[in-house]
């Protein structure tokens, strides 16, 4: 592979053996790439993070960690080497909203990074953004439509989980109607995240692209008050998707919270997006520790509050919202008091002047049940605004009475494998139908629902598609010094100073030398997916050690012993595996080697192998020496 990190080195007796060539591995310029451990031909190396039968997803993390699947090491691989519309092609064949994604995707795959181990996690999501931000149609130009097939599903809401089926629908062949009740697609992408987080014309650029495939638009049509799921089926459609989100406000009891200084979050955030003029007073307490309450807060900012604090019944380590976004938050000016939560809203004649709060001693049961617990302490906070961020609900009130679609704390009830609903051709996906999460758990659950919607219209259900061949990659890849020590390459953000000024996006992204530099980070893990294993020793050969020995179960079986040139010594039936092997050790010193099998009938697995032995060799293992 080029990177001569490990080779022969020899002791101070002159003893050759094969090791790293520096003193340790980062001095050896290692690129921890672990490929050494598939192809040591001694099974001398060992990779206990892999699992049997786990490979791909143990090796490939970054992969397995994304509800999508988007092959992360492909598209870095493109990135580093300077093909940027190419790595967006890559990205495209499994999520239709890449730059939206690399702006607001909340990094699961950056948790898993196995560069992380190292030092710093590759920048996954700004890498995903920079790829989509050079878009040169690479993509389009691939993409490919099937024949009409003569059917028509409705999706019903245009947020992350609708779009997404209504885009991979249209792909199958049918014929696709999109309704939403407000005047502009995207849903909570473009009413509940900032324009400093996600611009608007980069919303409007992606969601552009999937109407662009012949797919129906139909705005201000709200389920329950324009229309209902019957007379859609009345009007043809085969099947139903409902991706409305979860677009409300949840309210909690709380003295004051009806006073005319006092906003919900949601509510707040979308009268924001949909353009109105807001101007808050000077001090604004946002109640909630969560990624919306911060969105809050830095939006109260820009609308004019001087002072901001957050307050959550959640200790700073236990608070849900990402620790990035709250480290943001800190740098523009935030003020956080963890640990404490409302009691009640103080007014003077129905002017808001601040909030009492009550301290939390904890927000989770034995249960891990969320059920806070407070003490008496209680102190009062100053303040002329109150805005109540404690979570998001769905409007499900379109059901009625009798409905055959059920729902279960306040979620539509939904078959796991297909989305379908209880009533017949009907799908649910998104946070309608989970607890809300992220967008790309609603894109994951957009492609679940097209490919379930696709085979129940008689298609096949594949929605998946190649928009660029890469074939293998390269297994050369050099060396580099100091590659353990390389940082993560920062993103580019808009000044301090400026950020309350107005909504302009506070990332910046990359720039190109920026993202090279970046994406050469990877350790390119999947690179051993590509390679054969060398065939000797088997598997489950294992150095003749003590250690070793002790990881083995005391169960019945039969273990072979061999010597250091891989001829075979001896086997052995055992009712204790464990314990013969620890009695072989003291009566064998030539043997090197060992490997077992689990087996009850022993004595059967024991004659088998030595009769294969015997044909094989014309005597006993080991000799002239018996040990049966």
């Amino acid at each position: 592979m080029g990177i001569e990190a490990i080779g022969f080195v020899y002791e101070a007796k002159g003893l050759a053996q094969v090791g790293s060539l520096g003193p340790t591995l980062e001095e050896s310029a290692c690129k921890y790439c672990t490929a050494c451990v598939e192809v040591c031909p001694t099974g001398a190396l060992m990779d206990k993070a892999v699992r049997p039968g786990k490979e791909a997803e143990d090796l490939v993390p970054c992969k397995e960690a994304c509800p999508a699947h988007m092959d992360v090491p492909s598209y870095l691989r493109l990135i580093a080497a300077g093909k940027r519309d190419e790595a967006n092609a890559v990205i495209r064949e499994k999520v239709p909203f890449p730059g939206i994604l690399g702006r607001v995707c909340i990094h699961p795959r950056e948790e898993k990074c196995r560069r992380g181990e190292v030092n710093e996690p590759i920048a996954i999501c700004a890498l995903k953004r920079f790829a989509a931000d050079g878009e040169q149609g690479l993509w389009k130009r691939n993409t490919r439509i099937e024949g009409n097939t003569g059917k028509k599903v409705a999706v019903v809401g245009s947020g992350p989980a609708g779009l997404t089926a209504a885009f991979y629908l249209r792909k199958k062949g049918h014929a696709v109607t999109v309704f939403e009740a407000r005047s502009k697609a995207g849903g909570m992408m473009r009413y509940g995240i900032p324009g400093y987080r996600l611009p608007d014309d980069l919303l409007d650029k992606e969601i552009s692209d999937i109407l662009a495939l012949g797919v129906e638009f139909r705005p201000n049509q709200a389920l329950g008050k324009n229309f209902t799921i019957e007379q859609l089926r009345g009007q043809g459609y085969d099947a139903v998707f409902l991706g409305l989100g979860a677009q409300l406000s949840r309210r909690i009891p709380l003295e004051g919270a009806d006073s005319p200084g006092v906003l919900w979050g949601v509510d707040f955030l979308s009268r924001v997006a949909e353009g109105e003029k807001i101007r808050l007073k000077d001090r604004v307490i946002v109640i909630g520790g969560g990624n919306v309450a911060v969105d809050l807060a830095l939006t109260a900012m820009r609308c004019g509050a001087r002072d901001v604090t957050m307050v959550c019944l959640e200790s700073r380590e236990q608070m849900p919202a990402h620790e990035w976004e709250i480290e943001g938050a800190l740098a523009e000016g935030v003020k956080l008091i963890p640990s404490w939560g409302p009691h009640k809203v103080i007014r003077d004649n129905g002017r808001v002047t601040g909030m009492e709060i009550i301290h939390c001693v904890s927000v989770f049961d034995d249960q891990c049940v969320f059920n806070p617990r407070f003490d008496e302490t209680k102190k009062t906070i100053e303040g002329d605004q109150v805005i109540l961020a404690i979570g998001q609900a769905s409007d499900l009130s379109f059901l009625g009475t009798g409905s055959a679609i059920a729902a279960k704390r306040g979620v539509i009830v939904v078959d796991e494998a297909t989305l379908e609903t209880g009533m017949s051709g009907v799908y649910a996906g998104g946070d309608i139908a989970a607890a809300p999460s992220a967008i790309i758990h609603a894109i994951a659950a957009g492609r679940k629902a097209a490919s379930s919607i696709d085979k129940a219209l008689g298609g096949t259900g594949d929605i998946e598609e190649v928009l660029l061949e890469t074939g293998a990659p390269s297994q050369y890849l050099g060396r580099d010094e100091g590659f353990a020590a390389w940082a993560r390459v920062k993103v580019p953000e808009l000044d301090l100073k400026v950020r309350h000024l107005e909504f302009q996006e506070v990332s910046l992204g990359y720039g190109d030398g920026e993202a090279v530099a970046e994406a050469k980070r990877c350790l390119q893990c999947d690179l051993r997916l590509y390679m054969e294993c060398n065939p000797s020793p088997p598997e489950k050969r294992l150095a003749f050690k003590k250690e070793n020995i002790q990881q083995v179960s005391e169960v019945e079986g039969v273990f072979q012993l061999y010597d250091a040139d891989q001829n075979v010594l001896a086997i052995k039936g055992t009712v204790n595996l464990r314990k013969e092997l620890l009695i072989a050790l003291e009566d064998y010193e030539k043997a090197s080697w060992f490997d077992f099998e689990e087996d009850k009938m022993y004595s059967k697995r024991e004659s088998e192998l030595i009769q294969k032995y015997l044909q094989e060799h014309g005597k006993m293992p080991g000799g002239s020496r018996q040990f049966f």
